[in-house]
């Protein structure tokens, strides 16, 4: 009767998790998800690389704006050119002719001796400070700049989209890994309490005369060996918990909610044509090319404007002196426009045109083979959940036969007319039975999450005004 029991909770564990209803398995993969995509280092990681091209978008539009500095500067200078100016050596025989001629007539000589004048070049002390104001007024390459740069952030927000879909596939696996490792641990178990079962019975058996040493020593041993597989069995479940608790950042060691596997896995998926078309509108990559080209293109019309004049409004005004002063005499201003063609730059500026467009071209080839990417990777994942769906009803039915057939090899093994080797190969048998259908049902989990991953957009918004 304790074999009756074991052997149906052996056979009835697959089915009962097939009937949990869907929510209990996508609601906790949901939760779990959204965890992930909070706590994930990778993806902070990449959501600041989206923040550093937010910060040199409004770098890009601040050029627009007036910039006002201010500059100050303090010298000290020792000697340098000077300027002589003779003036005494000019005036000097001039002024001592008339005060020669006014003395003659008794008048007061009112002419100066004058001492030539040196002017040096450079003052000895000398300050310098001023408030710069800068306005473009005709730049023709900021609006490229712009547009450029506003693609770039579009890019990168699509990566960042990117990554969160493949974090969510990645999430996903890893429970359905550590789900399949927990119930292949409890298959192992209840098989491990079959076979301790089984060496009680033909110890008694042995006791009572009606079987050999040799089938008492067999069982033992079958039961050490399942032993050993439930310890490996047990650390693989191991591995998959923390691998699944590294990606949503939290300790390796953390519990994790068990669920049981949904009883939607025979449903078909969309008609790969329809699935294709879908991939093609949904998949974060395709838009992400498509803004690398759309930057590449602004580039090229960047490099061409970069021979274009440029005119600027410039005003300085300030204070300049040999002291720190304020007021007649040290204030000044100056207000310009200032007009900038360049000529001739060696044929720098072609070369980057034609850098450019080259990258435009190399953009094109890559969101063709992106798209083709996406459609062979929807095919693959469409062809494994057909395929493994198929298999599922294989499996069920292949656990069953087995169940039934070591129903009768217990009866049998219990009345004594049948011996150890067939038993254990009926046992055996089961085991594998019940292994191959709990990894064919969670691997119907995994196809399906592989399928979703191919088709699916991703679950981060785009920055608003992108």
């Amino acid at each position: 009767m304790r074999f009756l029991q074991i052997i149906a909770g052996l056979c009835l564990m697959p089915l009962a998790a097939l009937s949990q209803p869907v929510a209990d398995f996508d609601t906790t993969v949901e939760n779990y998800v959204a965890e992930g995509l909070r706590t994930n280092l990778g993806l902070q990681t990449e959501g600041l690389e989206v923040e550093k091209a937010t910060q040199a978008l409004a770098e890009a539009r601040a050029r627009f704006f007036p910039e006002l500095s201010m500059q100050a500067r303090y010298t000290r200078a020792e000697g340098g050119r000077v300027i002589e100016f003779p003036i005494g050596d000019a005036l000097n025989p001039v002024y001592a002719t008339l005060n020669d001629m006014l003395a003659a007539q008794g008048q007061p000589a009112p002419f100066p001796q004058l001492a030539n004048v040196e002017i040096p070049f450079l003052r000895e002390k000398e300050q310098d400070t001023r408030l710069l104001l800068r306005q473009p007024l005709y730049a023709p390459t900021l609006s490229a700049a712009v547009r450029a740069q506003s693609a770039l952030l579009g890019a990168s927000n699509y990566r960042r989209m990117a990554i969160a879909r493949t974090l969510r596939r990645d999430i996903t696996g890893a429970y359905i890994d550590w789900l399949k490792a927990r119930s292949s641990t409890e298959i192992v178990a209840a098989s491990e309490e079959l076979l301790r079962e089984n060496v009680r019975v033909n110890q008694s058996l042995f006791d009572n005369g009606k079987v050999t040493e040799d089938q008492v020593l067999r069982a033992k041993a079958e039961l050490l060996e399942v032993e050993q597989q439930k310890r490996e069995v047990a650390n693989l479940t191991t591995q998959a918990q923390s691998w699944f608790n590294f990606l949503l950042n939290r300790d390796l060691l953390t519990s994790i909610d068990a669920t049981a596997a949904p009883n939607t896995l025979a449903q078909q998926p969309s008609a790969l044509e329809r699935l294709w078309s879908d991939a093609l509108q949904r998949r974060p990559e395709v838009a992400q090319v498509e803004r690398l080209k759309q930057a590449s293109t602004e580039q090229v019309t960047l490099a061409r404007k970069q021979k274009w004049p440029m005119l600027a409004f410039a005003v300085d005004a300030g204070s300049q002196g040999e002291e720190y002063r304020f007021g007649e005499g040290y204030n000044f201003g100056t207000a310009s426009l200032m007009f900038t063609w360049k000529l001739f730059d060696g044929g720098g500026d072609n070369a980057r045109v034609a850098q450019a467009r080259a990258t435009e071209r190399q953009l094109v080839l890559r969101q063709e083979e992106v798209a083709q990417q996406i459609r062979l990777e929807v095919q693959q994942a469409f062809n494994r959940l057909t395929t493994a769906r198929d298999s599922l009803a294989t499996a069920q039915a292949r656990a069953e036969a087995a169940s039934a057939a070591f129903r009768i090899a217990s009866r049998k093994r219990d009345e004594g007319v049948i011996n150890q080797v067939e038993f254990i190969d009926a046992r055996s048998t089961l085991t594998s039975a019940e292994l191959n259908l709990n990894l064919t049902r969670f691997n119907v989990l995994a196809r399906r999450a592989d399928l979703e991953y191919a088709t699916s957009s991703g679950d981060l918004p785009l920055d608003p005004g992108i």
